[in-house]
């Protein structure tokens, strides 16, 4: 019988000597989702692959299953070129949105790349990052979906007003705070969408 892409990743990633939470950690993205990927009740979005080829020390066309992936789970992401911050922001937002799909990105071109081939329902981006601000981006993912939620994260509270002028949703000042998402996301332009009965019990 055909080894199932469940199956795959699990042994890739014993292989490799690393845990779901390091696993996670190095991706950028929430433990959860490892979890979800090697039971078998979700797959990796098309983008995410080279990343988790990358970090397994595999080509991608090992991991890549030819499925495709359950609709209806809210798709997040968050873009900070500071990959320490990245994953300190990473945990609050876990535990605020325990059902949605999280992402973490230090590159607004990967931000970009992801956008383009998943719907994003919400965006929190970091202001300052080199070359391209986080106004840049936001104009850029709101080209690609006008329905995108974008929240401003910054260190700098005197940006406030510019990042109104933007077509985001939110502002926040930096270090995140578990109560003040919450309170974001009763501003949304539009809702979350609810998570499936399955991704409830997964988060179980």
């Amino acid at each position: 019988m055909p080894e199932s892409f469940a199956e795959r990743l699990r042994r890739l990633r014993s292989e490799k000597g690393v845990t779901q939470q390091q696993l996670a950690s190095m991706m950028y993205i929430d433990r959860s989702s490892i979890a979800r990927w090697e039971s078998g009740l979700r797959l990796p979005d098309l983008v995410l692959l080279p990343r988790l080829a990358r970090c397994l020390g595999v080509e991608m066309s090992v991991l890549f299953p030819g499925e495709s992936m359950p609709a209806h789970v809210p798709k997040v992401i968050i873009v900070d070129d500071e990959a320490p911050i990245l994953s300190g922001e990473l945990n609050t937002l876990c535990a605020s949105l325990p059902g949605a799909e999280i992402t973490g990105f230090t590159k607004p071109r990967e931000a970009l790349e992801f956008a383009a081939n998943n719907r994003i329902d919400l965006a929190f981006l970091d202001i300052e990052m080199g070359k391209t601000s986080g106004f840049d981006l936001c104009e850029k993912l709101l080209s690609v979906n006008p329905s995108t939620n974008v929240v401003f994260l910054t260190a700098f509270p005197n940006y406030a007003l510019n990042a109104w002028k933007t077509g985001a949703r939110g502002f926040m000042v930096k270090p995140l705070d578990e109560k003040e998402i919450t309170a974001q996301l009763g501003r949304l332009k539009i809702a979350l969408p609810k998570p499936g009965a399955e991704n409830r019990e997964a988060d179980k």
